[in-house]
């Protein structure tokens, strides 16, 4: 769509810092009655791969589906055949510049294609399906740097509903969310794909991306596992502080989010089952301290979209009711909901999808 501005990169998922802000200036307020005109459009195939987007380049994810019935039920798995493909477009005119594609058999619910949006950093880029298959590709062309199967190489098994967690760059690192027997959370030399670090054990891995905070003077990588709430040393997966939350289903789903509350940085994560809790997180050294659990009338139960937290308040839709839901960040309590931004009916849209991106000046 042309907006008349020309927006900056976008090339991961959330936006460059992973924190779904969109600092852009000259945005329309109103989408005209005709609606926007489409420069243009290329046809895709199945998949949940949100576009990345670095210079006059865009890069996706998709599913080909060559044989079987894509059934989408939540507790059953589909048994299909196809290709899963990493696609690369000139952003101006659509034209497809190169595409790398593999056979890749599903047994995952909802099983439309990959989940992850490609991360691109350093004229690579990054790209993990569903069924675990993580590639490395040249970003000019598409060639295949290197490759790892997180099944076959840490005996991972594939979560029912594939793998979500978005690989995440730091400094010379790529993290992932893996599985299997200590490698719930693996890192590797972003440039060779050697194994650095491993780290972790949990009953299921759980599709929340891996994500950095600075906090006790330090950086910590949060992995969020079916179990956990983790914080590890970014460089060497060495654990700091762990603390239980376990969400039905092994739904960790959302990425906690950081904010501030009488001067003391606070953390909240939560889940489906009503499973959601505030922490504290020490100044000096690392580590967390519940302030509130969630309850069967407070908080916000975060699945399918991340909240963010604004001042005093959380905001995000509530994956029960469907409602975008504000609460009070010091005691949990439910300040109103609202379905208008998840239905266009009157009834709540049970595990409604409004994802939640703020602008903000650059």
């Amino acid at each position: 769509y042309n907006t008349g501005v020309q927006g900056d990169d976008w090339p991961q998922w959330q936006g460059p810092n992973r924190d779904g802000i969109w600092h852009e200036q000259g945005i329309i307020e109103h989408i005209p009655e005709n609606g926007l005109p489409i420069l243009w459009r290329v046809p895709l195939g199945g998949g949940y791969s949100g576009p990345a987007v670095t210079g006059e380049r865009l890069y996706v994810a998709d599913y080909i589906k060559t044989e079987g019935a894509l059934e989408n039920n939540p507790n059953n798995r589909s048994l299909l055949s196809g290709t899963e493909r990493v696609l690369c477009f000139d952003t101006t005119t659509g034209k497809e510049l190169w595409k790398h594609e593999y056979d890749c058999p599903y047994s995952i619910s909802y099983a439309a294609g990959p989940r992850c949006t490609p991360t691109v950093h350093d004229d690579r880029v990054y790209a993990l399906g569903s069924e675990g298959n993580f590639l490395c590709l040249d970003a000019k062309n598409g060639k295949l740097l290197w490759e790892k199967d997180f099944k076959k190489d840490y005996d991972a098994s594939t979560p029912i509903w594939g793998f979500c967690g978005h690989p995440l760059i730091v400094d010379d690192l790529v993290i992932c969310v893996v599985g299997g027997e200590g490698s719930v959370a693996v890192a590797f030399d972003r440039v060779s794909g050697t194994e650095r670090w491993r780290a972790l054990t949990a009953s299921e891995q759980g599709y929340c991306p891996p994500t950095i905070i600075e906090s006790a003077g330090i950086q910590q990588l949060l992995i969020w596992d079916a179990d956990n709430l983790n914080s590890l040393e970014p460089a060497t997966g060495r654990q700091l502080w762990s603390e239980p939350l376990k969400p039905m289903y092994g739904m960790s789903i959302m990425v906690p989010q950081l904010g501030e509350l009488n001067g003391d940085q606070v953390l909240f994560a939560s889940g489906i089952g009503k499973i959601g809790a505030l922490y504290s997180l020490a100044k000096d050294s690392p580590g967390a301290q519940v302030v509130w659990r969630g309850g069967p009338k407070n908080a916000v139960y975060c699945a399918n979209s991340t909240p963010f937290i604004e001042k005093n308040t959380i905001y995000g839709c509530d994956c029960q009711t469907g409602m975008l839901t504000a609460v009070d960040l010091e005691s949990g309590d439910r300040l109103w909901e609202t379905s208008v931004p998840t239905s266009d009916t009157d009834r709540p849209a049970k595990h409604g999808t409004a994802f939640l991106i703020r602008q903000a000046p650059p």
